[in-house]
């Protein structure tokens, strides 16, 4: 039985991983942000002294893409100096850390899936923050598991797909852009990843690639989560040029998933796991 730490377990991927964790296999410790904040690199380390835990799963981030524009300090001080906290604390107590981060550490140029060795350009201060997250966990320790992943939606929190469900139960037409291709990511598919890797024990250290297969724009997106929700306010999306927005965004953040498909074999296509979730959705909400 293994020791795991989750923190930013407030956050949804924290609450799907909860939801998803095996508590007659291992012992799981949620702390959210009222319970460690992990800029508070004194309690970190005390916590992980006297604890013994073998796994940390850091799910802590400052995800607001557009308030990264404006509140650089804030971004860094959670996705860089937070990520260095929990590194230093992971090394001094040989603790194996999983830590999320984002497609958007790249610029969208290549137009290829993206692989894990590729040349990393963020063009948004959200991107610059995680990338140096990343790069202060790969200074301070060596048994760390980086995970990017994009398009994050889930039952929990605010996402795209409670948003536009939200929006289509208020009969609102939809003009959502068709300029950004990416591959949205059910936070069960990615919180069952993780939870493999702690079960596994042989998937080796590195950065890893995690989203469902294939890929879409946001209008596609759309269109897939009304038609199961309620195909009859297809009719409501439109397609639409990009919005203008504070941050920019990669236009292409597809992944190439050929490392993570060697390590586990259980990845849906983007639109299975959106018909999933949407049926777990429509049951929690009958």
């Amino acid at each position: 039985m293994k020791r795991v730490i989750v923190l930013g377990s407030n956050g949804q991927l924290g609450k799907t991983i909860k939801d998803c964790a095996d508590t007659e296999t291992n012992e799981f410790y949620f702390f959210s942000r009222t319970d460690l904040d992990i800029n508070d690199s004194d309690k970190i380390e005390s916590i992980f002294a006297n604890s013994g835990f073998d796994y940390c799963i850091n799910c802590a981030a400052y995800t607001n893409v557009e308030g990264a524009e404006t509140n650089i300090q804030d971004a860094f001080l959670i996705n860089a100096e937070g990520a260095l906290n929990i590194a230093e604390a992971c090394a001094n107590n040989q603790v194996k850390l999983i830590h999320v981060s984002t497609d958007y550490v790249f610029n969208g140029k290549k137009q290829s899936p993206y692989t894990e060795i590729d040349s990393t350009d963020p063009i948004n201060q959200y991107g610059k923050s995680k990338y140096q997250g990343e790069q202060n966990i790969q200074e301070k320790l060596n048994t760390y598991y980086i995970i990017r992943t994009s398009w994050l939606y889930s039952l929990h929190g605010k996402n795209f797909l409670k948003t536009i469900i939200n929006k289509i139960n208020d009969d609102a037409v939809l003009n959502i852009t068709t300029e950004e291709v990416g591959t949205p990511t059910s936070c069960i598919d990615l919180a069952k990843f993780i939870l493999h890797i702690i079960d596994d024990n042989t998937i080796a250290y590195g950065i890893y690639n995690f989203s469902a297969r294939g890929y879409t724009t946001w209008y596609g997106f759309a269109k897939e989560i009304v038609r199961h929700y309620n195909s009859k306010k297809v009719k409501n999306v439109n397609a639409s040029a990009k919005f203008k927005t504070i941050a920019k965004r990669p236009s292409y953040s597809v992944f190439d998933l050929n490392k993570t498909e060697q390590a586990y074999q259980e990845l849906n296509s983007w639109e299975e796991s959106v018909e999933a979730l949407i049926e777990e959705y429509k049951k929690s909400n009958k």
